[in-house]
């Protein structure tokens, strides 16, 4: 385990990792930029316009990972709930109490619509975040067994924050880990408490790590 995030004088979080976990972390975000997929490269002679406002998808990806990390914009009432910052969450009139209620195939057609305009910023934007955490991994020396101190800037620490989120969802899909698990924790049962040589282990104990991670990350923001 790394020791936490540190507070640096004139804002931004510092941490020590060796390098067994610089590659755990390196793997993890490269995966993660692999189940994203690419951008869509610009066309040699075409108009930057035409690429601003292209459309994306209009259904939920088939992944069960990707779509937590792009769920619907508007959702119904026995959806259930979300974790924070899983995305757009329940829109107006989703049922919230905020507006007059959606049928299920208005909430459906809103959902398309909202999510062709609006799915590929989202993918480019964590995939910006998860490239983001590659290459300060890579500006890091820890040969010869030794530990470097990974420096983030305030702005590097947002896209960190976001990346080691989308992580974490995309593992505890995965896992199937419940809302329930996360809130016993350490106390509770099940994924938590599995045997060493369950395969499902190392990636347990990666949801927790990445966990520490982005809590001691959030303190070393606050004021």
């Amino acid at each position: 385990m790394p020791g936490p995030f540190e507070p640096v004088p004139g804002g931004g979080a510092a941490i020590d990792l060796d390098e067994v976990e610089v590659s755990i972390l390196r793997s993890l975000a490269v995966q993660m930029l692999e189940l994203i997929g690419p951008g869509d490269e610009p066309v040699e002679g075409e108009d930057p316009l035409a690429a601003l406002f292209a459309e994306g998808p209009s259904e939920p990806p088939a992944d069960p990972a990707l779509a937590r990390l792009f769920p619907d914009a508007y959702s119904g009432p026995d959806t259930g709930s979300r974790d924070a910052g899983d995305g757009p969450g329940t829109g107006p009139g989703s049922g919230s109490g905020s507006g007059p209620a959606m049928t299920e195939d208005e909430r459906r057609a809103a959902s398309a619509e909202f999510r062709r305009f609006t799915e590929n910023d989202l993918r480019a934007g964590k995939r910006a975040n998860a490239l983001a955490v590659v290459r300060a991994l890579d500006g890091l020396d820890t040969g010869g067994g030794s530990t470097a101190v990974l420096k983030l800037t305030p702005d590097e620490c947002r896209q960190w924050l976001c990346a080691l989120n989308d992580l974490r969802l995309t593992i505890g899909t995965r896992l199937e880990i419940s809302e329930r698990d996360d809130e016993e924790g350490a106390e509770g049962g099940g994924l938590y408490h599995l045997p060493d040589d369950d395969p499902r282990k190392p990636m347990v104990m990666a949801y927790l790590w990445l966990g520490v991670l982005q809590e001691t990350l959030v303190g070393a923001l606050l004021p």
